[in-house]
């Protein structure tokens, strides 16, 4: 998929595309929301403020062309990191599809505005997501969310991904986290 093809979402110019610069403000402005209704006990995410994810995560995605944001309105309200880079931890998944790296795409820090849910923003999400893997020559599609994100435990499933496996873990700096390890075959 080139830098410049976009996937449109549901009407306008409402768009899943790759991110640029001038999305980074929106993006980590995300996460700080995120984090806002953790503090206020109004999401379980898992995350942690000043930890992860944090505007550095998203500017290390941008570098490495691998962040992608959804675009309603002109407004951001949603990003994720799609790569075929597998968490460290993946290796004890209980996976039913085998795959090699090159042919896993995997999905990282989907978000979603707290403003915004609630309007199928994720899946729409995930959906690109498995046509981009697709695009680029993988059948497998590995995600991963920490065990207290109910939300995304519920609706990753009724998607048609498998859990392979729950791993405790240091989690991009978090301690005492239990991954939740899914995969889904394409095709």
């Amino acid at each position: 998929m080139s830098r410049s093809t976009v996937y449109p979402v549901s009407r306008g110019n409402d768009m899943i595309r790759f991110a640029s610069i001038a999305d980074i403000d929106e993006v980590a402005a995300i996460y700080d929301r995120i984090h806002q209704k953790e503090r206020e006990g109004l999401m379980r995410i898992g995350w942690l403020p000043g930890v992860y994810p944090v505007r550095a995560t998203a500017l290390d995605a941008l570098r490495r062309n691998d962040l992608f944001v959804c675009e309603l309105g002109g407004r951001i309200v949603a990003s994720a990191i799609i790569n075929k880079t597998q968490v460290p931890v993946y290796v004890k998944g209980s996976w039913a599809f085998p795959a090699q790296d090159g042919e896993v795409m995997v999905l990282h820090t989907l978000t979603v505005d707290p403003d915004c849910t609630r309007r199928g923003i994720g899946r729409s999400f995930v959906d690109f997501y498995e046509n981009y893997a697709l695009e680029e020559g993988c059948t497998v599609v590995r995600l991963d969310t920490n065990a207290v994100n109910g939300v995304a435990r519920k609706m990753y499933p009724s998607l048609g991904y498998r859990e392979a496996g729950i791993v405790p873990c240091v989690f991009n700096g978090i301690p005492d986290v239990n991954l939740v390890l899914f995969e889904k075959k394409l095709g």
